[in-house]
């Protein structure tokens, strides 16, 4: 027994019971595979982009709070007119590595390289990390290297004032 070509209402009324429970049970099966396998994955994508938007929108609203904060934060050296040479030397030894420089050579306008021997990492990053945020001074380069003793490094660090 096979199917016509095309199904017609006439030609399913045709159809023995049997076969027309099993194009029934097919029709509902292909219903079922056609909502698990397009409809659900569609579904679950456009909730996650909902998502994603409503975090992205959440940030812009975050930053748009603190940007008059961040406009209006000058930092200090830059406040107080100091050259990029004083505050690097003044903060070094406020930081303790004030005897782990080993020299400073203007470069640039705006640039300092700046050599520290057997400086201690952790202290030299902190210090870099102050430097950023309370005078808005960032690295163009950096070497580092270390120097024989666990935790102990040499430094070459080009900074820019900001």
């Amino acid at each position: 027994m096979s199917l016509p070509k095309s199904l017609s209402a006439e030609s399913l009324a045709n159809l023995a019971p049997r076969q027309q429970r099993m194009l029934l049970i097919g029709a509902v099966v292909a219903a079922v595979i056609l909502i698990f396998l397009i409809l659900i994955p569609l579904d679950r994508s456009v909730a996650h982009a909902q998502a994603r938007l409503a975090k992205k929108k959440g940030d812009l609203a975050y930053m748009q709070d603190v940007a008059p904060e961040i406009r209006g934060g000058m930092p200090a050296g830059v406040a107080t007119g100091e050259s990029l040479l004083v505050i690097v030397d003044r903060s070094a030894r406020e930081s303790n590595l004030g005897g782990s420089l080993a020299g400073s050579d203007p470069g640039a306008p705006g640039t300092l390289s700046v050599r520290l021997n057997k400086a201690p990492f952790d202290t030299l990053v902190t210090w870099l990390g102050r430097l950023a945020q309370q005078n808005g001074v960032t690295i163009d380069s950096a070497t580092i290297e270390k120097a024989g003793s666990p935790g102990l490094v040499n430094a070459a660090i080009v900074l820019h004032a900001g």
